[in-house]
């Protein structure tokens, strides 16, 4: 292992590969901070400019990319509710809020930090890993699938923020949309209201673009002004520096998001918009605080990010190992891996070690590099939060319906965004979260697959979700999810009690 770890920096360390390296992560970066295009779109654009490069040179693009993303998305994110990749919409939360406060160079420090970190982490996990892939990968079967989307579904007790009923609502309107589409089961349509653009389920970059890009820009231009609400925040952007040593102090989050993300990165199907969301709500439900999130609570911006990142490496797993891709991402990379000749599976760590350990390191540095790029130009990028709304409206809705339009050159996708953006202003102006709707349009579809695949292989048998060691460890988070908020509300109510008496 370090042999090719060796090697594989021996491959990299080159001046082409390195500025091929730096060009993937600007790249990574500008595509990353687009709403609507992504790395997968950015892999897939640049993989006809490999042709005729040797393979350690793609890989260090293609690792530029990858790496820097996640970034890249945030940025908009916080800047302007604007995510600028899916999984970039968890981050909103609590980034925006900071923004809106004059701390948009504390959130987007915290954000570089933890995607870092947990960039790294991902890779770390990515090499000690790799020889026991196989038997992790293999142990998720559709009951792991199904309890796993259980357990996002039943984190949403612990995001409504204190609006239970509200929550409730907006995750039942989640699922009703992620139920539209084709069956997965009897392959039938359902509710497809007569248009084909809808047999494929509703879109989730659109709609995400919809319910936080252009919602957000429909109440800014309402109301006037600028993004900063604070009178104090004059023209001087600070605590970047203090975003970056937040990230440090609060370690343990940091692990265990990177963890998560990783985990969740591995499993095939699921991708980083489960990690994310489902990050940020186990740590809602960890902290102490948990009536700050939404508020711009920090964590709400570490927890995210460093799942983000820390996913790509988890997704690298089944991609090297089986040529299994784990996201849309993947699995443009593994055309890019059949490009240059190089065969997914097992021999590929045999007989190409030296060429995969280059893609792991450039994965490691890219995360650096982005992160010393995007924190030098922070002070820059954060005065977009001081331009009036006037002028920032119509470019944000151009930019954002332009990258709804560019995924998949759909018309009918701007006006699905349009469309999600007048329904995500109606729940700011009506007080109903967001993330709830979210989380349950994003687990929706797998639930329901897995649970009718799970049934279809027990032969209706329930007791298949108690007889397999990790379903039945998930099944066990189920109880946690839900259990944790009603014990904090018991245990604030007893506590409220004395108090009651003794003002009496």
């Amino acid at each position: 292992m370090f042999d090719g770890l060796i090697q594989g920096l021996a491959l990299i360390l080159t001046v082409q590969s390195i500025v091929m390296l730096v060009l993937g992560v600007m790249v990574g970066l500008s595509f990353g901070a687009i709403p609507g295009l992504g790395g997968t779109t950015a892999i897939a654009l640049f993989i006809p400019l490999t042709y005729g490069m040797n393979p350690q040179d793609a890989m260090a693009l293609a690792g530029g990319i990858m790496g820097a993303v996640s970034f890249g998305g945030s940025v908009t994110a916080i800047l302007l509710n604007t995510p600028g990749t899916a999984p970039s919409a968890a981050t909103c939360f609590d980034g925006y809020p900071l923004a809106q406060q004059g701390k948009a160079g504390m959130a987007i420090g915290a954000a570089g930090m933890a995607s870092s970190v947990g960039g790294i982490f991902g890779v770390l996990i990515l090499v000690a890993v790799v020889p026991v892939a196989k038997s992790l990968v293999l142990a998720f079967g559709p009951a792991e699938f199904f309890m796993l989307a259980l357990v996002g579904l039943s984190s949403i007790a612990a995001s409504t923020g204190g609006m239970f009923l509200r929550g409730l609502i907006s995750a039942a309107a989640g699922l009703m949309l992620a139920f539209v589409g084709y069956d997965a089961v009897s392959g039938g349509e359902r509710f497809t209201l007569g248009f084909d653009y809808l047999w494929d389920g509703i879109p989730l970059v659109p709609t995400l673009i919809g319910l936080f890009a252009i919602a957000e820009m429909i109440k800014l231009s309402i109301e006037g002004g600028t993004v900063v609400r604070t009178k104090e925040f004059g023209t001087r952007i600070v605590g970047v520096g203090e975003g970056v040593m937040a990230v440090l102090r609060d370690w343990p989050t940091v692990l265990r998001c990177s963890a998560l993300g990783t985990f969740i990165g591995a499993v095939p199907g699921v991708g980083g918009t489960v990690a994310s969301f489902l990050s940020y709500s186990m740590t809602m439900q960890i902290s102490k605080h948990p009536e700050r999130f939404g508020q711009g609570e920090i964590q709400g911006v570490i927890g995210p990010e460093a799942a983000n990142n820390a996913k790509d490496g988890g997704a690298l797993i089944p991609t090297l190992a089986f040529g299994i891709p784990g996201s849309a991402e993947m699995a443009v990379f593994l055309g890019l891996l059949v490009l240059h000749g190089l065969d997914p599976g097992p021999m590929l760590l045999i007989e190409h070690e030296g060429v995969m350990f280059s893609l792991i390191v450039a994965l490691t540095i890219s995360c650096i590099v982005a992160t010393i790029v995007g924190l030098a130009i922070t002070r820059w990028l954060s005065l977009i939060t001081l331009v009036n709304v006037h002028i920032l409206v119509p470019a944000v809705v151009s930019v954002s319906l332009v990258g709804a339009y560019a995924l998949n050159s759909k018309i009918e996708d701007v006006v699905m965004a349009a469309v999600a953006g007048i329904l995500g202003y109606q729940m700011i102006k009506f007080q109903f979260p967001r993330v709830t709707l979210v989380i349950a349009l994003v687990l929706g579809d797998l639930a329901e697959r897995s649970f009718h695949q799970t049934m279809q292989i027990a032969d209706n048998d329930w007791s298949i979700f108690v007889r397999r060691p990790i379903s039945l460890i998930l099944l066990l988070l189920v109880f946690v999810a839900m259990g944790v908020p009603l014990l904090r509300h018991a245990w604030a109510r007893r506590k409220a009690v004395p108090v009651q008496g003794r003002e009496a």
